[in-house]
């Protein structure tokens, strides 16, 4: 008699923890190096995307953007490889 169990698939696991940062810590302190590196790219890329997300909405940072690229439409500015092109002739 064979015991046939059906085929699973593997579910990403999802759990959401409230933990102290002293217990985060702690938790860190026990990883070995490489997975420290991978928590690390994991953090600064979350970071990355999140001051990504400020920057793009900041009402401020537009207005600037608007007006760069009106220097350039207008001919005030230049890019840098249009400075390097003219400094070089």
């Amino acid at each position: 008699m064979r015991n046939i169990t059906p085929n699973r698939r593997k579910m990403p696991a999802i759990v959401k923890l409230q933990l102290s940062l002293e217990t985060l810590a702690e938790a860190i302190s026990s990883l070995d190096l490489t997975e420290k590196r991978q928590l690390q790219e994991l953090i600064e890329q979350q970071i990355f995307e999140a001051e990504e997300a400020l920057y793009e909405d900041d009402a401020e940072t537009l207005v600037e953007i608007e007006e760069v690229r009106a220097e350039y439409k207008d001919g005030e500015s230049m890019t840098l490889n249009e400075y390097l092109a003219n400094w070089s002739n």
